[in-house]
């Protein structure tokens, strides 16, 4: 896709831009593969800035509101940067009656990272959920893949410290 110029931005690198011209030339004429293109570069970078939506318009040459729309309607999809590691709390009635805002508070505190948000070092990642389908364990925070049942506020830290 040598032909669209290369935005410059600090978390797409040198080596990444290769990966995300075989995503966009792969499916350039593949119709309706926007959804399949936005989750391989943002498997690539991480999350989609507004540079790299840009440019993944004008490889497919569609209009950016359509490139743009498809980005914000989809929640799988994120245009600010994630944390290595995601938590995600549950927020709902079993964990709440068990103490998980306290669990929340105790990481908002603890690695600087707010709800919905992303810690500086791009550590962490804090999204609240209505539900992990663990109820019998609650309160439930899920780390990636990890599962952690029982959670308090005292013991979290500790399990969260060996995400690096």
């Amino acid at each position: 896709m040598s032909a669209v110029a290369q935005p410059h931005h600090p978390d797409i690198t040198p080596e990444m831009w290769p990966r995300i011209d075989a995503v966009i030339n792969a499916h350039k004429q593949v119709a309706g593969a926007v959804i399949t293109v936005l989750r391989e570069c943002q498997n690539v970078v991480g999350y989609l800035p507004v540079e790299l939506l840009d440019y993944i318009s004008r490889g497919l040459n569609l209009p950016s509101s359509d490139v743009y729309g498809v980005a914000s309607f989809y929640s799988l999809f994120s245009m600010v940067p994630k944390g290595r590691h995601t938590i995600r709390l549950c927020l709902g009635t079993a964990c709440y009656v068990k103490g998980i805002k306290e669990v929340m508070t105790r990481i908002e505190n603890q690695y600087q990272v707010p709800e919905g948000g992303t810690s500086e070092d791009r550590r962490f990642s804090l999204e609240a959920v209505r539900c992990l389908g663990a109820c019998g364990l609650a309160p439930v925070m899920v780390v990636g893949e990890d599962t952690y049942g029982d959670v308090t506020s005292d013991k979290v830290i500790d399990l969260l410290d060996p995400y690096e």
